[in-house]
């Protein structure tokens, strides 16, 4: 059984201003919370309104080893310097990121999204990269420059993915490998 409670207007305004006030302060109070990969522990938690934004916020603070980042739209985030040993980017859209010197040895990248990323000089040791796309499709071109992609596991995307005369040289290097005439 319901009853209707009439108010006046000035009444109604108030507690219609209330309700919105209660609304600002519940999303100012949503936090983002970085999970561990396998135990489920908070890392890190964020007041910052994107996850990209609590993940380089993080990446600056604290260790996201063994972080969970699988899906993440970390598009053009910065994350140079941070250490993702053993995280997991499963899927995660990584296009444009900074992992310049980023610590990702051991770390579950397939299916990620590196195009034009910046990983110059960081650490892909033992990296899991199938179905990576690292392609120079649609325009793009992951920067691998003195990366160590020593035990990296390659294995392409659909069996298509070809590199170019031009940059069998750079990969090569980035693999370690010299090549003498």
């Amino acid at each position: 059984m319901s009853k209707t409670i009439k108010v006046s207007n000035e009444t109604y305004e108030k507690i219609k201003d209330q309700i919105e006030e209660e609304k600002v302060k519940e999303k100012k109070e949503k936090k983002i919370e970085i999970k561990h990969r396998w135990t489920g522990n908070i890392i890190w938690t964020s007041i910052k309104t994107t996850f990209k934004e609590a993940v380089e916020e993080a990446a600056g603070e604290v260790d996201l080893s063994r972080a969970d980042l699988r899906g993440a739209n970390l598009r053009e985030a910065d994350l140079s310097r941070a250490d993702l040993y053993r995280a997991n980017l499963y899927g995660a859209n990584l296009s444009g990121a900074d992992l310049h010197e980023a610590n990702l040895r051991e770390a579950d990248l397939c299916g990620a999204n590196l195009c034009e990323a910046n990983l110059s000089e960081a650490n892909l040791h033992g990296a899991d990269l199938y179905e990576a796309d690292l392609s120079e499709a649609n325009l793009c071109r992951a920067d691998l420059c003195r990366a160590d992609l020593s035990g990296a596991k390659f294995w392409g995307k659909g069996g298509t993915t070809r590199i170019k005369k031009s940059q069998v040289e750079e990969f090569f290097e980035a693999l370690g490998i010299i090549v003498e005439e």
